[in-house]
């Protein structure tokens, strides 16, 4: 029985405590077994080697030197190392993993002969897959496993699950710290692309179900073709072709990538072949998973690194560990127990050694003296990187644990039982000598958080790692997300100013999202707020009210506070009306003087004297109580308006029609046998007035008893005023109010006309007549105008209806009279009356 591969590339340092390691950093060119053959025997030839990745394996040496050198930490003991490579390959990983467990020429299962090799642990790998493949052995030696991968293994396809240890953190926070990085730069309009394979199959649903909860839309999703090796990019030149055009012609200006080393490798590779010889560059910003260490491998010709100037990716949070770079200067391409160096060696310098089997024709010859720190960043970092800086940590922790496991016992045995490892690897925590504490959870994922770093290339080559935020889970919630802006630097197209990723411009405030019909919800047109809306954001779904006490401006973007709308005695038009009113009042009062002076002529005594009186002191009071009407309504004001109004006018009215039917009783007493006589005198005309003014007293106890006025803030009358207004509590009252005045000045009209043919010098009856056709035209007018006005104008309207009403009665009654008195005083004698 022979192994179907025998490696010869391992990394072995012996150790009285070992620990084993699976690294991911060669591509081999096997085929693929198709199950229709005996698969052929797959030969080591020489890999292509990723370059970067071998920091990872000198990460594990630098930090089993460091312990060895710790008295601290198994003071008794040193710890050894065997390391191994995936190849990316399911049956070499397989295979490598049975050779750590039974390091024999032959691996035979359950068989081991050199106990000192047997791990205690191992580290690795790189990727889910590589991850699942070991632990698929490991599990069933009860082995622990530490990986650093970001992606875990399915829980399901792996047995037991206690045995798998992460020194990362839980992916999901990743996956929230991208939601929040879109928002914080309003990227709202995204491409995601990944590997068409489970891993990145679940990268796309996550995201996708992310989005669709934070109203972030997904421009296009793209999956990479999985190739058997590494040669078979060749066969996917179509594939790649469209993925590029994808990209180019897509509207998003940003691209999430699931970033594994795959990916990435393909991603170049569609690029460059996009670009006929030279890298295609694109307006893009790149958002990159944790995975990516920005590599460039010499076997992609022509790979231009200003593509991803300006990317932002995510990292395992790290801190720089200054004294692995001195560790990196005395690499010896020549060491006995490093298989790995000579062919990195020779991929990274370009070069042969003399001993090598391939042919050194054309070839420059490798001396050992090249210096790593010579190398471009993008080829091997001098600085770690935040995945050998988790393989780091992995054999602290790996340590730690032994430690208090071997500190815990109190008797030395032979062979450990290396499955009780577990307990103390659940609860380890220590600062590692970089100064941040490292510590698991009950789930054996890392208590970390991640870095947000800024990758900032030049045409050199070279490239800065600037961390620009932080994503840290283990912070309150509103420190969990850190990122400044103001350090990043963007790709030259977007002239140093953050870029924009939407599928259309933003709404601005004043305007909403109107969705269209078959686009994503992140594609819409923007509609103008409608009438008594506003939005003072940009992008918002739909309009909102303003507060009743605000109204919208003219660019709806803002509420405004609504102004208080009453008549003023502040502003002209409430200071003329009261002017007018106070003036009539002076003129009332004037009118009522002379009437007073020259009481006992006959012009004043003709028509029931008392009764002039009386009306002279209505109206004066009806020009006052228009004053009611102006300034800021009150609770007395709104009881005294309409009541107040109602009643002086009934007893002005009244008084009218008392005057009138003295004039008709006065002509029918002359005639012989008048059995009315005893009717005629002051008390008739008093009690007309009395009887009349109490009806309308009537109506207005039972309406402030009923439903009585209040002192109102319409908050909706006007769209941009607060209308201050007494409400009438019941408008019937009102209007029954203003009915029986009607119906008294319509009497008074109708006597007054039949009236005013009789033959008297001082018959009052034509001027009775003139002023109810004034009175009954001003109230008949007034309604309909009262009911189309709004706010302060229903009071103006008001105001203007009582005081031209009253003016008509003063003016058609008195001024006649106070012509002939004060003009013509010769009319005014009992000579005058008799001769008519």
């Amino acid at each position: 029985m022979k192994d179907s591969l025998q490696v010869k590339y391992q990394y072995y340092q012996p150790g009285e405590v070992n620990i084993g390691g699976i690294a991911s950093q060669f591509f081999s060119f096997f085929e693929g077994a198709d199950f229709t053959k005996h698969p052929d025997l797959k030969s080591d030839v020489v890999p292509l080697v990723m370059l970067k990745k071998y920091q990872h394996v000198l990460s594990l040496a630098f930090a089993v030197k460091e312990i060895n050198e710790n008295h601290k930490i198994l003071p008794n003991l040193t710890l050894g190392l065997h390391v191994y490579d995936s190849h990316f390959d399911a049956q070499i990983t397989y295979q490598n993993t049975l050779n750590l467990l039974f390091s024999q020429k032959m691996t035979i299962l359950n068989y081991n002969c050199d106990m000192q090799k047997n791990p205690v642990a191992v580290i690795g790998g790189l990727d889910s897959e590589t991850s699942l493949h070991i632990a698929t052995i490991l599990v069933l030696y009860k082995i622990p496993q530490i990986t650093y991968c970001l992606y875990a293994p399915t829980t399901s396809d792996v047995t037991e699950r206690s045995s798998l240890y992460r020194m990362v953190p839980s992916e999901m926070h990743q996956y929230t710290g991208m939601v929040k990085l879109l928002h914080h730069f309003q990227w709202k309009w995204v491409g995601i692309m990944a590997m068409g394979d489970d891993k990145g199959e679940k990268f796309v649903q996550t995201l996708e179900d992310l989005f669709s909860q934070n109203d972030i839309c997904i421009a296009f999703t793209r999956r990479m073709p999985i190739q058997s090796n590494i040669l078979d990019v060749v066969n996917f030149y179509d594939s790649f072709m469209n993925i590029t055009t994808t990209l180019i012609e897509s509207t998003a200006k940003v691209c999430l990538v699931s970033a594994d080393a795959h990916m990435m490798l393909d991603l170049q590779v569609a690029l460059n072949l996009h670009a006929s010889g030279s890298m295609v560059l694109l307006n893009k910003v790149w958002v990159m998973t944790a995975h990516w260490d920005f590599s460039m491998e010499p076997f992609v010709q022509y790979l231009d690194t200003q593509v991803f100037h300006g990317a932002l990716s995510f990292a395992i949070h790290s801190t720089e560990v200054h004294p692995f770079q001195n560790f990196l200067r005395i690499q010896n391409p020549h060491s006995e127990g490093d298989g790995f160096i000579r062919v990195f060696w020779e991929q990274a310098f370009s070069c042969l050694f003399p001993n090598t089997e391939q042919g050194i024709e054309n070839r420059k010859i490798c001396t050992g003296e090249e210096k790593l720190e010579s190398l471009p960043g993008p080829i091997f970092e001098r600085s770690m990187t935040s995945q050998s800086y988790s393989i780091y940590n992995a054999i602290y922790v790996v340590a730690h644990a032994f430690h208090a496991m071997y500190s815990s016992r109190t008797k030395p045995v032979a062979v450990p039982q290396y499955f009780q490892l577990h307990r103390f690897l659940s609860g380890v925590s220590f600062n590692n000598s970089a100064g941040d504490e490292i510590s698991l959870d009950q789930k054996g994922e890392l208590r970390a958080g991640f870095d947000i770093v800024n990758w900032v290339t030049f045409p050199n080559n070279s490239f800065l790692k600037v961390k620009v935020g932080r994503m840290d889970p283990q912070a309150s919630l509103d420190r969990q997300f850190f990122i400044d802006a103001n350090i990043i630097t963007w790709q030259t197209q977007f002239n140093e100013a953050v870029p924009l990723s939407l599928c259309n411009e933003p709404c601005n405030p004043g305007y909403s999202r109107q969705k269209k019909e078959g686009q994503p919800f992140c594609c819409y047109a923007c509609a103008r707020c409608p009438e008594g809306k506003i939005s003072n954001e940009q992008d918002m779904n739909d309009c909102t009210k303003c507060p009743e006490y605000q109204y919208p401006n003219k660019e709806r973007n803002e509420c405004l506070l609504k102004d208080l709308n009453f008549l003023s005695y502040k502003e002209p038009l409430g200071i003329s009306l009261m002017i007018l009113a106070l003036s009539l009042s002076v003129v009332t009062t004037f009118v009522f003087g002379i009437f007073i002076k020259h009481r006992n002529t006959p012009i004043v005594k003709a028509n029931n004297r008392d009764l002039s009186y009386s009306l002279l002191t209505s109206l004066l009071l009806c020009f006052l109580c228009s004053l009611l009407f102006i300034g800021q309504p009150h609770l007395i004001t709104c009881l005294l308006r309409q009541t107040g109004f109602g009643i002086i006018f009934s007893v002005a009215v009244s008084s009218v029609l008392a005057k009138t039917l003295t004039v008709v009783l006065a002509f029918m007493v002359t005639k012989p046998d008048s059995k009315i006589r005893k009717w005629v005198g002051k008390r008739f005309a008093s009690t007309v007035v009395l009887c009349c003014s109490f009806i309308q007293a009537a109506i207005c106890t039972v309406w402030l008893c009923v439903s009585p006025p209040f002192p109102e803030r319409n908050m909706n009358l006007l769209p941009e005023e607060i209308v201050v207004e007494c409400n009438e509590g019941s408008a019937n009252m009102f209007y029954f109010l203003l009915g029986y005045l009607g119906f008294l000045a319509l009497v008074s009209f109708l006597v007054a006309f039949l009236a005013r043919k009789l033959p008297d010098t001082f018959n009052e009856a034509k001027f009775i007549t003139f002023s109810m056709l004034v009175f009954c035209s001003v109230w008949v007018s007034f309604v309909p105008t009262y009911l189309s006005t709004k706010g302060k104008y229903m009071a103006t309207v008001e105001i203007f209806s009582i005081l031209a009403s009253s003016t008509g009665i003063l003016g058609c009654i008195f001024f006649p009279k106070c012509y002939i008195i004060i003009l013509r005083p010769k009319l005014n004698s009992k000579e005058q009356l008799k001769r008519k």
